[in-house]
């Protein structure tokens, strides 16, 4: 009997060393969530997630993998393949739920729904639906199980997507909208579907939530995530993108005084988000992808295929740069969309260039990544500009071109995506007054209200090389993205009375390429090393007459420097040479002296004056019999 026992305990001891540590491991009963938002196809991340979600699985039983949208758009990768190649990552990497951002409908909803049939994980969105159907276009929520707990994950797409990206693919032929993303309802809807989630089981709810926070009113009552947070009941988790925002983790009260937990991991792979959820308890934490040094074989692998795939394409050279061109400033800090760069001038040249127009647009927002000095590949180029959109040429009125540039500095000093970069145009903004920009729900422009910021507006004339007045009655070309000239994007609806003189699909990468490729000569040279003051920014309106030692300045500099460009060239990069210098240099010694005039105080100067007569009279009476001689003579 003893010779059993002590062969049963031998047995159990075997059994034990055979049995990975793991399986013990696992029966951990915590469940991890990784999450990512705004990736915007920078693909080295998900391997990394990948691999730490395999890792997490040798000491907790669930873990998932989540995303808060704008995955298949940002560089050349996904818009080489139209986001194929992102999805396939993605499923590779297999997430339990994903939602969708703005940029997911660049390629437009035909396309979107062919990825959406490419991929393993559906996406979630409550509130994009087609005008008078009850249901959402796409499931509004997915419960996953983890064990014996049910999570419901909720998608919310922000509703700025109607006009952020290509609106006419939310409108009918005439013109009507026939999808909406519940701008004065977005309340309501998440609530609805809170309460749907929790009735069909679900013990938590996770909102992927793509609204961030907005720097302006255009929301409406609805600014940003905290404002949708305070406003509904029964959301545990928030995991939020759209503004690039890193939070850790913020705990925030929701309509029903329950505590929520928000947070975001930046953009770009920045950090991986890690939500960790025990015994009713919600932590979140976040970790620099940079630190994390695994990576996971099969991704790997995948992402050397595809690189392989589009290499030729992307990697041939198409020129050098003698400068570099800028996005942000050298503190890291965004430019492009409150600030001109040197790179915005190059990009709005190439559409005012290739199309041979009087004026070229370029949206900051449009403009997606720097090109340091070196050599240039089209893939750089395909960086800058990686929304596939078309350069379109269009005849508009001086009235409607004051109307564009009003409600694209209508932010200021806010960061807006439609903050233009320009080519053929320049003018004033007094900042001392708000705007009065008026937009409909949808914030699309109805009309200027009040007084125009924008003035002393002037457009350049290509024959006598002078920049002339703007005439409010007379019409102009004016090259930009079919963004903007066919679907109206960032609300720019009066645009709808503009004249399309040619839209035969070139790309604003091929206008890009061509420019810097025929226009330049392959070379980007010093005359892009600052970008040219198109626009300045006033405290106060100034009158033109007061202006005109600087715009003859600025004149007899462009007038010089255009003749040693060639003459190929002149009219392409005329306003981009313009040298400030000189003209700030008269306006900082002007304002010295007024400075100084009026620093002085009215006593002072009487002090001043009254030593001057004493002075005088001294010097007369000193000289009086000199004078009294002179007289009598």
């Amino acid at each position: 009997m003893k010779n059993k026992i002590i062969a049963m305990i031998v047995c159990v001891l075997l059994l034990v060393s055979i049995v990975p540590f793991s399986a013990f491991a696992q029966s951990n009963d915590d469940i991890v969530i990784l999450y990512e938002n705004d990736v915007h196809c920078e693909i080295s991340g998900y391997t990394k997630i990948a691999a730490m979600k395999n890792e997490l699985l040798q000491t907790y039983q669930h873990v998932g993998v989540v995303s808060g949208g704008d995955y298949v758009q940002g560089q050349s990768l996904g818009v080489v393949s139209r986001g194929e190649y992102i999805v396939k990552i993605m499923n590779l990497v297999g997430y339990d739920a994903v939602t969708l951002g703005n940029h997911e409908f660049d390629y437009k909803l035909d396309r979107l729904n062919e990825l959406v049939g490419m991929m393993n994980t559906k996406p979630v969105s409550c509130n994009f639906q087609k005008i008078g159907e009850d249901s959402s276009y796409f499931e509004p929520y997915t419960i996953v199980s983890y064990g014996d707990i049910d999570i419901a994950y909720i998608g919310i797409t922000t509703p700025s997507t109607v006009t952020s990206s290509s609106p006419a693919q939310f409108k009918d032929e005439n013109g009507n909208f026939i999808y909406t993303f519940n701008p004065s309802t977005l309340y309501e809807v998440v609530q609805k579907n809170i309460d749907s989630a929790k009735a069909a089981g679900a013990e938590y709810v996770i909102a992927l939530s793509h609204i961030g926070y907005a720097e302006d009113e255009l929301y409406g009552d609805m600014e940003d995530i905290e404002d949708l947070i305070e406003n509904t009941n029964g959301l545990d988790v928030v995991l939020d993108a759209h503004s690039h925002s890193v939070i850790e983790g913020m705990k925030l009260v929701d309509k029903g005084g329950n505590e929520v937990l928000l947070s975001s991991t930046g953009t770009k792979f920045e950090n991986i988000g890690k939500l960790t959820i025990s015994d009713g308890e919600f932590s979140t934490e976040l970790i620099k992808t940079a630190d994390y040094q695994l990576t996971d074989p099969v991704v790997d692998a995948y992402i050397q295929q595809i690189s392989e795939e589009y290499s030729a394409l992307g990697d041939r050279k198409v020129a050098i740069t003698e400068v570099d061109l800028i996005t942000k400033d050298a503190e890291g800090n965004r430019l492009v969309r409150n600030t001109e760069t040197n790179l915005g001038d190059l990009c709005a040249e190439a559409m005012r260039s290739a199309l041979n127009a009087e004026i070229g647009y370029m949206n900051g927002g449009g403009i997606r990544s720097d090109i340091l000095a070196g050599d240039v590949t089209f893939n750089h180029l395909l960086n800058v500009m990686p929304f596939n959109n078309s350069v379109v040429l269009a005849e508009v009125s001086g009235q409607t071109l004051l109307d564009m540039m009003e409600m694209a500095v209508m932010s200021w000093p806010a960061e807006d995506g439609s903050f233009p970069h320009l080519a053929g145009v320049r003018f004033s903004v007094n900042t001392s007054i708000p705007t009065s920009v008026v937009v409909n729900e949808q914030e699309e422009f109805v009309s200027v209200s009040g007084e125009y910021r924008v003035y002393n507006m002037e457009i350049f004339d290509k024959e006598t090389e002078q920049y002339v007045p703007i005439d409010l009655t007379d019409t102009y070309t004016l090259a930009a993205s079919n963004y903007f000239l066919l679907d109206y994007g960032s609300g720019m609806t009066m645009l709808k009375n503009a004249k399309i003189i040619q839209n035969e699909g070139m790309l604003d990468v091929e206008a890009l390429e061509y420019y810097v490729v025929d226009v330049l000569g392959g070379t980007i040279g010093q005359e892009y090393a600052e970008a040219t003051p198109n626009i300045i920014f006033t405290d106060g309106k100034i009158d033109a007459s007061e202006d005109e030692s600087l715009e003859e300045s600025d004149t007899e500099t462009t007038a010089a420097e255009s003749e040693t460009t060639g003459a190929e060239s002149d009219s392409a990069t005329v306003e981009s040479q313009a040298d400030p210098t000189e003209s700030e240099s008269t306006s900082d010694t002007s304002d010295t002296v007024t400075d100084v005039r009026e620093d002085l105080d009215p006593g002072v100067m009487i002090v001043v004056i009254g030593i001057a007569v004493i002075l005088v009279l001294i010097v007369v009476f000193m000289n009086f019999k000199k004078v009294f001689a002179l007289l009598k003579k």
